[in-house]
């Protein structure tokens, strides 16, 4: 595989990103029959472009975007020890490039920006059921600590 580069998302990007958006809503339908039909956004990704509080950085190699990711400073609630998390979301690698080790290293990444900023903890939201998520994200080393739980009535 050709070098991995990462940098910061650009208005440029957009068209790409909501590609990529697309992807992770076609990712997640299946663990989430609630989701509506047709194109949705879960992301203001022109918004969080232009966020001093967020980062929106994208992979590529050869030139082509090929991954993307975002860490938002976050503030916590008052009766935790930290005032503010990295919170972390679109995590997305294009199929043809996934088991490179690509999130890993946009993980990474994003890691290193949320630690330039002073924050000490990565969160993140993952459906429980999408088993091969939940298993890069503890390779990573995130560890499950809360289940939200639903249902129809």
């Amino acid at each position: 595989m050709n070098k991995v580069d990462f940098r910061s998302a650009e208005s440029r990007d957009l068209a790409t990103l909501y590609e990529f958006e697309q992807g992770v809503v076609s990712a997640e339908r299946p663990f989430n029959e609630t989701l509506k039909e047709g194109t949705i956004h879960y992301y203001d990704i022109k918004g969080m472009i232009e966020a001093k509080d967020t980062e929106v950085m994208v992979a590529e190699v050869d030139d082509e975007i090929i991954g993307s990711g975002y860490v938002k400073i976050k503030h916590a609630v008052d009766y935790v020890q930290h005032d503010r998390y990295a919170y972390v979301g679109f995590m997305y690698v294009k199929p043809e490039h996934r088991g490179k080790g690509i999130s890993q290293m946009m993980l990474e990444q994003l890691k290193l920006w949320a630690k330039a900023k002073g924050l000490q903890e990565f969160r993140l939201d993952v459906y429980d059921a999408n088993h091969r998520a939940v298993s890069a994200y503890q390779k990573f080393g995130f560890e499950k600590h809360l289940v939200e739980m639903r249902m129809s009535i």
